[in-house]
Parts: structure tokens; sequence; C-alpha cells
């Protein structure tokens, strides 16, 4: 211990036992380092004050362009006060000469090296030369770095000592004083101070920046104006000696010479003045000229880049702003075409930013007046601050970034969308954001985003659809398009066969029935509105929701299709006959106009009818018969449903059932759509069961296969972000092995479709690769609503082997297969079963979007697609192209004079301004084509209408929302006919199964033109391909005014036909006819059908090559002489014809499934007066 004690160190005397505890009683070894020393000294501090430091510097700057600018003043006040006509002196102190009767051709200096100054203006002048020297000395002396001629050479360090030296001088030396001293050369001194200070100091100070435009047009215009000043100010001062001339008489004179006019009136009299206008004119072309060039050329840099959007203008004014990284024409209209489609966003403005140049055809049509008050463009990139500031960001009410789908690398193009909208997230966190990506792998990346649109999830669930459910994607381009129809009105009360107002969505009416109603149809929206603020829906509250959705229909012509809770945000379609309609609830519905923009017209209604019938029955919330109530868009009143021919409805409050022209048919009897249900309306809605009777009529091999099918969620997606969908599953992961067609293996030895035996027909689908996005082809197909016997089974034929993380996905899907192989080559299309195909599915292939030309981009698809419709003509393709502007060339005939017609239309629908100018195109109006970029537009309606993304998705079946309805389709066969109009099958459907119709897809024939035949065999091989009777018995069924006559001419064709084949094989000859003639007609017969039968036995000899057998083929004929198109929310007395395809939201079988306890029920008197009302 006392060994210890003395190993202690004693602690110091100035520590205290706070330090002990803290451990600083070892701080004597700490050595204090001062940093930074060399900006101690003075002459550091001072640079730091007159240069270094921002605002310092700023104010030093300023006050010597203040300084700069007094002297200059002083000078005019002194020229001002020396008086010409007075007699001029000499030095200071010296005797007043007079020099007036001096001979003007003796040339006298003294009135130049000596001027009249007074003492206080001296004093002045003295005291403003002082500090300017001192300023000036003292910023050589902290500008010296070792060189000092480098400071004393300067121009200006030379003026400066010009014009403040000579004042120091005569301070010491006063005969000096009235020496003449050039002090107007101030003013470039002056203009030195401004450029530094506006280059430099303002921005450093209050971080301002100047477009390098302003700078160069404030140093032209300080240019200008120092020229000016130095010729006014040498002129007047050398012609002391000669004219006497005052200032302004020199003004006079220099804007005379410089603008090259030259009166003559007042010149220079002596050789100085002379030789100075001479220097300064060459000075002039010399300088300007530069400075010109300069200028020139910044300009049209500013054009490349755009300007600025001022703040001023983004505080007081609304504008979006569109981030894209490559901008084409086709991608600038119709975004502008669409944007500006909506009436409330006229007063929008449009800022671009691109950091690309523009190309001749934007900057073209960007110099449109229309768009040129409208358009900013700004040449930037997204990721820097200082172009989004220029942009305004901040204050933006929407930017929306868009993809380059053209792009090589469709991936790195998300990863640049997703960077830039990160960098706006950043800038503006409150910026609402629209974007747009490519791959649906990246989509997570943007979930902050507040509405995406995936393109490949989109595009490929769409034309998935497009197999079950036709034209699908024609219906949702329809749908998410803007209507711009405008036509004149028509008296709407006056009797008329259509019920409705013909409306066209793009353009006056069409020269065909059929083009009329289709055009009339598309006009058709979704739009929003709350229950409790509708007129339409208003009456509703409380009832279910088929019951508002029929009514609606039957009375206003408005088309239920979805509701919202207010305390959810989900929007569920078709939520089913057991939701009851909540005052709070919003409402979507599709019609021509949303509901803002409607209006009663009655007054002349009830005028025509007050001296024809007593009033009508029904009294509901408007007291108005149904045919006087007339929804008007703009200019345009529509009529609600008339009351047809039938004398029972002339109440108006049910629809007219069309008159039977037999009158043997027999009326049958439709359920009225009950307010309340009080049970589930079909046991058909359950469609968890096993459906044993879907089996029953399979064969054993696929029964037991379809026995090992479950109803459940897929195990493995893709990508992250899908939705998951309840679906048809395997019960065990099937072997990668299996899923090769073409391919055997161990456990089945086919390699060709028809060797498996497939019961439905095949789906196929061309693509390039497997991308992620064909996960959500498979998924709509095998969702679990879709009975198991009408699984078509789906073979994808890729040109590159698919990854195993995608097979993964898909092992679990049954009755999906895939084949590396390409459409180029028919022996894949054959192997992979085209020739019992009942779709094919063409994908645009990524690496085609690139071409030298742009619209080349669709050239390989569109020439394959060709080639396939005239090897399989009976063959439905369905075809995706990047460009929409070539659809005319899908399935094109050189010499097809409809097609011709159709393209005059689509001009003019262009001329119009029509968003939609190709929607008269036969491939668009039936659904077998489809561009990615109509797309956009659902992005741009989002500004808009917040719920049209969600909306699509659930159609789509991207999104499976419980409690949402889903879009299949219900075939209209002979057995279905009785029903008769499209208002009865609303009924029929809501009052059973709780569907809800939204549009018909027809399906008639089309009469062409006798110049061109449209039949492309002989009149013998017409035998094969005829129909049967009982088709062509029920085309002679009653038709409307769409297809009656156009119905009848094919079967006389056809008779006329067979009548001819009977002729020819009895050897009979019509005796109108040459024989010239007749051989003439069967050479063109002959050459017609040798082409065919070329091609025909060039499909049966590779088939007989590759061991297939070629009794399926079927050498079909060619369905030009039909065509489809679709009716959007028809009107209720439209009449439905045999194979019409009516489109339906179905509602989800879950919630019907779960609310199948006993609802609360209406009372009796109710249901009796709802039957009187409803019944049909």
């Amino acid at each position: 211990m006392v060994e210890l004690e003395k190993e202690v160190l004693p602690l110091p005397p100035r520590y205290r036992f706070r330090d002990l505890l803290l451990g600083d009683w070892q701080a004597d070894e700490r050595v204090q380092v001062e940093f930074y020393v060399n900006e101690n000294t003075f002459k550091e501090r001072l640079k730091l004050f007159f240069i270094k430091n921002q605002r310092s510097s700023l104010r030093v700057r300023l006050f010597n362009f203040s300084l700069k600018l007094l002297s200059c003043l002083l000078y005019i006040i002194r020229v001002l006060l020396d008086d010409p006509q007075e007699g001029r002196g000499g030095c200071w102190g010296c005797p007043r000469q007079n020099h007036s009767a001096h001979h003007l051709n003796k040339f006298d200096w003294t009135p130049i090296i000596w001027v009249n100054r007074p003492l206080p203006l001296w004093g002045l002048q003295v005291l403003v030369a002082l500090i300017s020297f001192l300023e000036t000395m003292l910023l050589v002396y902290l500008g010296y770095k070792g060189n000092l001629w480098e400071q004393v050479l300067r121009v200006p360090f030379m003026l400066e000592m010009m014009n403040t030296a000579p004042f120091l001088i005569t301070v010491f030396w006063p005969p000096l004083r009235n020496l003449f001293i050039p002090v107007f050369l101030n003013c470039w001194l002056a203009k030195h101070a401004l450029e530094n200070m506006i280059q430099n100091d303002l921005h450093r100070a209050i971080q301002r920046t100047h477009s390098a435009m302003f700078n160069q047009v404030l140093i032209l215009v300080c240019t200008l104006v120092c020229l000016m000043f130095t010729c006014i100010c040498g002129i007047q001062h050398l012609e002391r000696a000669g004219n006497n001339l005052t200032l302004f008489d020199s003004l006079y004179f220099c804007i005379v010479t410089f603008s090259t006019v030259g009166f003559g009136d007042v010149t220079p009299k002596i050789w100085p003045s002379q030789l100075l206008v001479v220097i300064m004119i060459c000075v002039a072309l010399i300088v300007l000229p530069i400075q010109f060039e300069q200028l020139v050329f910044l300009w049209m840099e500013r054009q490349k880049s755009g300007g600025n959007y001022s703040r001023y203008r983004a505080q007081t004014e609304k504008h979006v702003v569109l981030c894209v990284s490559s901008l084409k024409i086709d991608l600038l209209m119709d975004f502008l075409n669409e944007f500006y489609a909506h009436p409330r966003l006229q007063d929008y403005y449009v800022v671009i930013l691109c950091p690309t140049e523009m190309d001749v055809a934007v900057r073209r049509v960007l110099q449109i007046p229309l768009w040129s008050q409208r358009v900013i463009f700004l040449q930037g990139s997204a990721l820097k601050d200082q172009d989004l500031m220029r942009a305004k960001m901040d204050d933006a009410e929407a930017c929306f970034i868009l993809s380059n789908r053209f792009e090589g690398d469709r991936i790195a193009a998300d990863h640049q969308t997703i960077l830039r909208a990160w960098a706006v997230k950043d800038f503006a966190p409150n910026c609402p954001l629209y974007v747009q990506i490519l791959k649906p792998e990246n989509k997570f990346h943007i979930k902050f985003a507040d509405h995406v649109v995936c393109e490949e999830e989109f595009k490929y669930a769409m034309l998935a659809l497009n197999c079950v459910c036709p034209a699908t994607s024609t219906l949702i381009t329809l749908l998410i398009h803007t209507s711009r129809g405008q036509t004149a009105p028509m008296e709407p009360f006056k009797p008329r066969p259509s019920a409705w107002q013909p409306l066209s969505r793009d353009g006056p009416a069409s020269p065909e029935q059929w083009q009329r109603m289709y055009s009339r149809c598309s006009a058709n929206e979704v739009y929003h509105v709350r229950l409790e603020d509708s007129k339409f829906l208003g009456q509703y509250q409380g009832k279910s929701f088929t019951y508002a959705s029929f009514h609606a229909h039957k009375r206003y012509g408005v088309c239920l299709i979805g509701v919202c809770r207010e305390d959810k945000n989900n929007i569920l379609l078709n939520p089913g006959p057991c939701h009851i309609l909540a005052s709070s609830d919003t409402c979507f519905y599709i019609n021509i106009s949303k509901e803002e923009n409607s209006a009663f017209i009655f007054r002349q209604q009830e005028h025509l009818h007050q001296s024809r019938r007593a009033p009508p029955a029904y009294h509901g919330l408007t007291r108005l018969p149904v045919h006087s109530i007339i929804a008007s868009m703009g200019t345009v009143a529509m009529d609600l449903p008339d009351s047809g021919s039938s004398p029972d409805s002339a109440d108006g409050t049910t629809l007219g059932l069309p008159a039977d022209p037999m009158g043997t048919e027999k009326r049958h009897s439709i359920a009225p759509v009950l307010e309340v249900v009080d049970a589930i309306p079909s046991p058909t809605f359950d469609l968890l069961s096993d459906q044993s009777e879907d089996e029953a009529t399979h064969s054993d091999d696929d029964a037991a296969a379809s026995s090992t099918w479950v109803k459940g969620y897929p195990a493995n997606s893709p990508y992250i972000g899908s939705s998951p969908t309840l679906c048809h599953l395997v019960q065990e992961k099937i072997p990668f092995c299996c899923l090769r067609l073409d391919k055997s293996c161990h456990h089945y030895p086919y390699e060709d479709a028809r060797a498996y035996h497939f019961q439905n027909k095949l789906i196929i689908v061309s693509a390039e690769r497997a991308a992620n996005g064909l996960y959500n082809f498979i998924v709509p197909l095998r969702a679990y609503y879709r009975p198991r016997k009408e699984l078509n089974p789906i073979v994808l034929l890729l040109e590159n082997t698919p990854e195993t993380h995608f097979l993964e996905a898909i092992c679990w899907f049954p009755l999906v297969y895939y084949m590396v192989g390409s459409i180029d080559n028919l022996d894949d299309l054959l192997r992979c079963g085209v020739t019992f195909a009942a779709n094919m599915v063409v994908v645009d292939k990524e690496s085609s979007m690139i071409a030298d030309e742009d619209y080349m981009a669709d050239a390989k698809t569109i020439v394959n697609v060709q080639t396939l419709f005239r090897l399989f003509p009976g063959l439905n393709i369905i075809t995706e192209l990047t460009h929409p502007a070539n659809m005319r060339f899908m399935q094109f005939k050189a010499k097809d004079r409809y097609a011709l017609a159709l393209s005059k239309l689509e001009k003019k629908e262009r001329e119009n301004g029509s968003n939609l100018v190709f929607m008269f195109r036969l491939p668009f109006a039936a659904g077998k084509v489809f561009s990615v970029s109509m797309l956009d537009t659902l992005l741009y309606q989002s500004f808009v209408k917040d719920y049209m993304i969600s909306i699509t998705r659930l159609l789509l079946g991207l999104d499976s929302m419980p409690g949402s309805g889903f879009l299949c389709a219900l075939k209209v066969t002979e057995d279905d006919l009785w029903i008769r109009s499209y208002g009865r099958l609303y009924q029929k459907l809501c009052s059973s199964t709780g569907d809800i119709p939204i549009g018909i897809y027809r399906t008639e024939s089309h009469l062409f033109s006798a110049a061109e035949p449209q039949v492309s065999v002989s009149v013998e091989d017409y035998e094969d391909t005829r129909e049967p009777r009982d088709a062509l018995i029920c085309r002679l069924g009653p038709r409307d005014s769409t297809g009656s006559d156009q119905a009848e001419q094919p079967l006389l064709r056809r008779k006329s036909m067979q009548w001819a084949r009977r002729l020819s094989r009895k050897g009979g000859r019509h005796p109108s006819k040459t024989a010239a003639e007749r051989i003439s007609e069967q050479r063109l017969t002959l050459y017609r059908r040798s082409e065919r039968q070329e091609l025909s036995a060039l499909v049966k000899t590779r088939m007989k090559h590759l061991g297939l057998s070629a009794a399926g083929y079927m050498d079909m004929m060619d369905h030009g002489n039909t065509l489809s198109y679709i009716l959007l929310n028809p009107s209720p007395d439209t009449r439905l014809e045999i194979n019409d395809v009516v489109y339906l939201i179905r509602p989800d079988p879950l919630t019907l499934v779960s609310a199948s306890s006993p609802s609360r029920k209406a009372s009796v008197s109710r249901s009796e007066d709802l039957k009187d009302s409803t019944h049909l």
C-alpha cells in the first residue's frame, strides 16, 4: 500500500476535483492550434470584404457604379454651365479672352484644351475622382498576384487613371483647374461595373439567375448607350472650336448619323471632330456586329432550349408540367388534344420539360397560335433543380412523367422515369405525380406517385380479354377518350325512327347507318356524381344497386356501373343487388355527358302534348313523362327512350315492345327488378362449387386432369406489386418439361398441339420474349369465375426461351404451354396448333419499335399478320401496333373501295380535330387491332377523372377488389331473341342474375361495292362454306334499321350463286352473255381459285411434311363481307340480333355467397306497384 501511494503523482495545484472527475488533469500536454492564420492578415480581411463576401462585394460594386454615373452627371452639368457664346478662357486665373472674331479657317486649340469649370463643381469632381482613385488602387493591391503590368495595362485601369489623376494634379497645381478632362469616358467604367454586378455579385448575393439572353441584351444596350454618349460628348467638345454645338445639337447629329439618314443640316466643321466621327463609326461597325451576332446566337439557343416560366405567372396562372425524354409529334398532339378537351382545363398552361431539342415537326406545331399561347417548351432535365425551378414545378398543378417506349432498352427507359419521379418528388413533394411506366417489375419503385399506368400490365390484360370478350380494347379506348361530338340540334319532340338523337363523338353524322349508331354510342364516357346531389339517381336512395341501374337506364339512358362508399376509398363495380344505395355514395355511370351539363327540357313538350292526350300516369321525382325528359350536352339535346309504336306504352312508363310482324310469337314474361332483394337472385352465382356438370361432358383424361384443379391464389408472381387474383390452379406444380409444347418428355410424349386433343380451341400468343407482363395475359383467362369447361388452352409462341422465374410463375396454371418459334415460320405456326386456334394474338416486338422512320416500326408485324390472314382467312387475329396510324394496313386490300371511303372519312375526322381519327377503321371497330399509345389517354384522363385508372383496372381484371364485379360477355342466341330489345335484356339480367349490361358487340353482313368482289373462290367451292339452313332462317327474322336491308342481300347473293352452280352443272348458258364474256369470267375465276388453292396446297404440304393430319385444315371463306362494331350504352329500344355479344359487369360471386343471409323485405303494396311499373 505504501509503494502504491508513492507511485501516485500529486495533482497540479491549479486543478480542482471537478477536473479530476472529468479526466482533464492531463490537459497540460494539449496545444491549441489555430487554423486559417493567413486569413487574419490585413490584406486578407480587406479581400474578404471587397471581393470574397457576396453581399459586401455587391455593395462595393454598386457604389462604384453609382460613382461613375455621378461623374458623368457632373460632366453634363459642367457642359451646360459652360456657355459656348461666352469668351473662352485659358488656365485658372488667366484673363478671359474673347475668340468670337477669330477667323474660322484658322484652327484654335485653346477652346478644346481649356474649359470654364466653376470652383464648387471642381471641388465635387475632385472629391469623386479621389474616391475613385483610392478604390482603384485598393482593388489593384488586393488583386495583385505577382505581375504588376497585368494590373496596370488593363483598359479599365487606364481609363480610371485618365479620369482621376488629372483632377488630383489640379489640387497641387491650381492653373490646371480649367484643363479639359474626358470625364464622359467614365460611362464605359460604369458599363463594366454593371456587367460584373449582374453576372457575378447579384447572382451570388440574392441567388438570382439571369438568363444568358438577358445578360447579352443588357450588354448590347449598354454598349449602344456608351457609344452614343461618347460620340455626343466628344463632338460637342471638339466643336467648341467650330460650330459651338450644344449637347442637344450633338445628340441630334449622332442620331441622324448612326441611323444612316444624314440630313446634312448639322455637320462637324473642324478636322478633329470629323476624325472622331470616323473613329466612332469604325468602332460601331466592329463592336455592334459582334454584339448582334452573340445576341442572335443566344436567341437561337433560347429557341431550342426554351425560356423560363416566370414566378408571377406560376402564382397567378395554372399550369402542368410534362416531363419526357424525347418529344414526338404524335405524343404531343395526343396529350394536347386530350388535355384541352375538358372545358375546365382551357385556362391551363402546359410546360414541357425535355432534355433534347425540338424537332422540326414539333416546332412547327408549337408555332400555331392555338398552341403557342398555351404550351411552353423548356429544354432541360428533371434531375436538375435549376430546370425544375425554371418550370416552377413547386407551383404546378400536376406533373406528367412519360417513358420513352421507343427506347432500345425499355428497362433503361423505366430507370430514367424512376429517377425523374424521385427528383420531382424531392423538389416538389406536394405536386401530384402522374407516371407512365413500361415494365411491371419497376412499378413498385414509384408507388408514391398519385397515379401510375404500367403499359405492359394494361396491354396484356386488354389483349387477353379480347379473346373472351371481343373488342375489349376498343371498348376501353372509347370509354377513356374524351368526347368532342357536336352536331346540329334536331327537333327533340319530333317523332323519328330512332329514339335518341344521333350524336357523333368527333364530327358530323356518318353516311351509313352502322357508322351513325357506332359514332353516337362512342360519345359515352364514365362520370361520377354524389347520390344525394344527383337529379338522375337521387330518387333511388335506399334502393338496391340493380334496381337503380335498370331504372336509371330506362328513364334517362344512364348506365350505373359502380359505387364508392364515403367511408371507403375502394370503387366497386356492380356490387350486386344486395348493395343498398346511401345518400353519401359516389355513383359512377356511363352517359353521353355528365349530369352537370344535362338539363330537363319540358315546356315545349308539354305544349305539344297538351291538346293530344291526357296527362301521363307516371308521377316520379320530376313529374314529367319519360319521353319529355331531355338530357342536353352543350347545344345538343338528347331524347330519352320514346314510347315506341305500342299503344300500351303511351304513358311513357314502360319500354315499348317491338311489334311482332307475324303476330304468332308468344310473349315471354320478365320478372320485375326488386327495390330490395329478399335473397340471392340465382344459385348460379356460387362459382366456388366443383361444377361437376361442366366436366361431365369431357373425356376421362380431361376429367382426371380437371379433378386436380383447385381455386386459389398463385404461389409465385414474376414481379412485385401484382394484385392477388383468385384463379384456377393445379394442386401440384407442373414440371418445366411439360410446359414445352413441341418437345416430348417422359410425362407427355407429345410434340404438337393436336396430339393433346384439347376440347376447346387454342389461344396463341406470339411475342418476342417472355416478358413479365405476359403474366397479366394468363391471369384474366384463368380467373376463378370462368367455368372450367370454357377455359381455352394458352400457347405462348416465343422467339426466345423464357427464363426460369417466368416458368416458375406460370407452372401453377392449367393448360398453359410455351413453344420457341416465330410467326415468320409456317412450321412453327402449324406445330403450335394455328389450324384449330380460336384467337391469334400478335404482340408487337420491342426490337422493331426502333426504326429509322418512326412509322416503319410496325412494318414487320403488319406483313406477318397479312401473311397469316392470307394463309388462314378464318383465324381471328388480334394485333398490337406501335402507331395507330398504321391500322389502315391491317388486312389490306388495294382495290377495296369501301376501305378507300373509310380512309376519306378518316381524313375528314382529322380535319375536324378528332381525338379518334381511326375509330371508323374496320379493324379498330371490330377490336382486331390495338395500339399501346391508346393507353396514354388513360393517364391524361386521370387528371380530371382520378377514378378512371381504378375503374379500368377493375374492368380488365388487374385488380380484384372484394365485392367488385368483373367484365364478361354474353352471346345472344336464337333462343334469346324473344327478349327482343336491349332494355328488356337489361331488365332480364338485373332481375335474374344481377348483371349490368354496358354495351353490344354487333357483327353484321355488309354488301360491298360490286366493282370489288369479295369472294375469292369459285362457284363450285362455295358449296362447302355456305351457312346451314337454320342460320339462314335466323337471318330472315325481324331486324331493325341497322341491318335489315344488309342481311337480305347476302342471302339473295347465296341463292343466286347456288342457282348459277346448278346451271353450270347442267351446262346451261345465259342467253345474254357472249362466249368471250364467259371465257373471261372463267379465266378470272380460275385465277382466283388457283391463288386460293395454291395457298391451301402450301399449308397442307407443310402439315404433311411435319406429320400432321391435314383433315382439320378447312379452306375457310374470307370474312371481308362482315363488319363488327361496338354500341356503347345503346338506347333501351335497340333491337337485339342473333350473334350479338353483350358486355356485362357481373357481380362478385364471393360477395353474393357471403350475403346469402336473408335481407330485409319490401312491403306487399310496394311490390305490387313495382310489378305494375317494371313488368314488360
